[in-house]
Formats: structure tokens, C-alpha cells, sequence
């Protein structure tokens, strides 16, 4: 994982200049139709770090492909300015570099209920998941790219 020194020299301090933050990396993603369709719960549009809208799209799509995008039934964000939960450094939401999914079912530090499957789609794309951390910091909800 990318640290929060190589995350800031890639894209700023959102904290510090979040108006330049946004101006050079976010956008407005109308999710397609398709995608809305066969995920219910996801948005009209997400505000997002331009790196991540091709993978994100290829994923929804790949699980979509496999039958097993009907376990996402909540859409729980992306971008916010925030510190990381029970740390003081920054979030990766405060990029847009992450997406939480079904936070209710997949609390942090709690159980993760997201079939194989579909944690494996994220990984062979190239996201980070947070049902891989360790117990003290497990988050099932929490995708990240950091392929850049």
C-alpha cells in the first residue's frame, strides 16, 4: 500500500488545497444505465478520482459477467475528506482513491460477508481490499486502487 507521504506527493494535501485537489483529479461518473440495472443500489453518479473510474467500471462489469454483483445492495461512498478511522492520518476517500460498499453488512473491525468471489474479482483487477487486513484494521467495506 501506498503510503500517506506517496499519496500527497501524487496528489496534493486535501486538507491544504482541496480546491486545486479537485480540479486536477475529479469528476463526475455518470454511472452507465447497464451498470444501474444490474446494481440497484449504485448511484445516478459518483464524484471520483479520475484514476479509478475504468477499474471501478471493469469491475462492476466483471462482477456483473459472473453473477455475483447482486451481493452489493448499498452504495456508502467515496469521496471524503476525512482521517482514517482510529488513525489520525488521512483517508484514502479524501482522494477518491476508494469505494465502500455494504458498510451495514461489513463493518469495520467486524465480519466480512462478501463471498470469494467477489472479494477475488476486486483483487485480479488490481484493487486492495479491506477484508484482507488484519483483524485490528479489517474493513470489508473498503476497496482502494492504487495502480498508479
Amino acid at each position: 500500500m501506498k503510503t500517506q507521504a506517496q499519496l500527497i506527493a501524487k496528489f496534493g494535501d486535501p486538507y491544504k488545497n482541496r480546491l486545486a485537489f479537485e480540479k486536477t483529479w475529479m469528476i463526475l461518473w455518470e454511472v452507465p444505465q447497464d451498470i444501474r440495472e444490474a446494481i440497484p443500489a449504485m448511484p445516478k453518479k459518483i464524484y471520483l478520482n479520475r484514476l479509478i473510474l475504468i477499474p471501478l467500471q471493469t469491475t462492476l462489469r466483471k462482477l456483473i459477467s459472473i453473477g455475483v454483483h447482486a451481493e452489493i445492495v448499498s452504495y456508502d461512498g467515496c469521496f471524503n475528506i476525512r482521517s482514517k478511522r482510529g488513525s489520525s492520518g488521512i483517508s484514502t476517500h479524501a482522494w477518491a482513491i476508494a469505494i465502500d460498499l455494504n458498510a451495514a453488512l461489513n463493518p469495520f473491525r467486524g465480519k466480512v460477508t462478501w463471498s470469494d468471489e467477489f472479494v477475488q474479482v476486486w483483487r485480479d483487477i488490481g484493487w486492495i481490499c479491506g477484508a484482507d487486513w488484519s483483524a485490528a484494521s479489517k474493513d470489508g467495506m473498503h476497496f482502494q486502487w492504487e495502480n498508479f
